[in-house]
């Protein structure tokens, strides 16, 4: 069993087959079961987000890599003089869709511990928020897709990303009227 000096905080980033993460993380995760690989490897992602469009009138919701062709995966793989533990270092080099450790052919190196935190802190942050797929601009030409504006075009006025709110000039009555709405009430015209 290995020693218990920091080998949690040994935090990789792992260069995958694209479109292949969350079968690399879920094949892992399964061997870390069957292979007992609990004391080398604690933890594995693939860091997403919730983004939400607008098609055909309809709002949909997906998931979005931040790291397309990467994940994430905090093991146990130098030991306490720096050398490399052959069980971990193996167990990933031989999960099928595993490429390499990034930045590295033979030496692999952790995460800088403020990158770990900015990282699961972002994952945290970006957890229950949905974001908008399409980023939108001051002065762009938008169509309301939803709500009682449907089918106006109007222009972008203001910006609010904390609330995935737009204010946007839409001509009512001849007069150009401020309307507030959601993201995902609005597609690019």
């Amino acid at each position: 069993m290995p020693a218990t000096s920091n080998k949690r905080d040994q935090w990789y980033v792992i260069h995958v087959r694209s479109g292949m993460e969350n079968r690399v993380r879920d094949n892992m995760l399964r061997r870390i079961q069957s292979e007992e690989m609990g004391d080398y490897v604690f933890d594995v992602l693939v860091p997403t987000e919730r983004v939400s469009e607008v098609k055909k009138g309809k709002r949909h919701e997906s998931s979005r890599k931040f790291y397309p062709g990467y994940i994430i995966a905090n093991i146990y793989l130098l030991d306490e003089n720096n050398k490399l533990v052959d069980k971990s270092w193996y167990f990933v080099k031989e999960t099928d869709g595993v490429l390499n450790f990034a930045g590295a052919k033979d030496r692999p190196i952790p995460m800088r511990p403020r990158e770990v935190e900015g990282m699961l802190a972002q994952l945290h942050e970006r957890e229950d928020a949905v974001k908008p797929k399409i980023a939108f601009s001051l002065g762009d030409t938008v169509r309301v897709a939803d709500g009682p504006f449907e089918s106006q075009t109007g222009v972008v006025e203001e910006i609010d990303p904390e609330r995935g709110v737009l204010r946007v000039a839409v001509n009512i009555f001849g007069r150009s009227t401020p309307v507030d709405l959601e993201y995902w009430q609005v597609e690019k015209a």
